[in-house]
């Protein structure tokens, strides 16, 4: 016994939404972002400006679990090529200064707890880093890719082997990957 469940995602003027094999792309007034998309098990119909995503499986739980997953998926998508994405990670050196900085689709962080050679944290995809201060805004299209990167910065600086209530050097997210406004 299969039940077919549908949901649809509205498009603002200017958004489009192609599916072509497995690769569901949205482009919008901000750029495009593509993310791969089960084919097989959700139909995917766009029609004037709204996007009819179709579940047909047995069971329901797990069917409107799936659905309502990827309808949130299409929807970010959807937010990030119209209003795009923003993090905020936020400097804290109690013992040494630290200098960070943008290079190469990678955040340089230099002098690090008085060390000599520079950690260096990766920017997934089209993401963007803006050094105000001690505030680091990270922005982007993707919110995944926002996400990560705030996520790969903190981690990079995360401090082992001694006791965090001391050294309480590092970078740490004050505010996840939320729509810009």
């Amino acid at each position: 016994m299969s039940t077919e469940h549908t949901t649809s995602v509205p498009l603002p003027k200017g958004v489009t939404v192609t599916l072509k094999a497995d690769q569901l792309t949205v482009a919008g007034p901000l750029g495009k972002v593509t993310r791969t998309f089960p084919a097989a098990a959700i139909a995917l119909k766009v029609s004037g400006d709204s996007a009819m995503l179709t579940l047909t499986l047995p069971g329901r739980r797990k069917t409107l679990a799936i659905l309502a997953t990827w309808e949130h998926h299409m929807k970010n998508m959807v937010l990030g090529v119209t209003k795009g994405f923003v993090a905020q990670a936020k400097m804290v050196s109690a013992h040494f200064p630290m200098k960070v900085y943008e290079k190469e689709g990678h955040v340089i962080i230099e002098n690090f707890l008085g060390e000599k050679f520079p950690r260096r944290s990766p920017l997934v995809g089209t993401t963007k880093v803006e050094v105000a201060g001690e505030v680091l805004k990270f922005s982007g299209i993707d919110i995944e890719a926002v996400g990560q990167s705030v996520a790969n910065m903190e981690k990079t600086t995360h401090i082992r082997n001694y006791d965090p209530r001391v050294f309480q050097d590092g970078i740490y997210i004050t505010e996840k990957a939320r729509p810009v406004e």
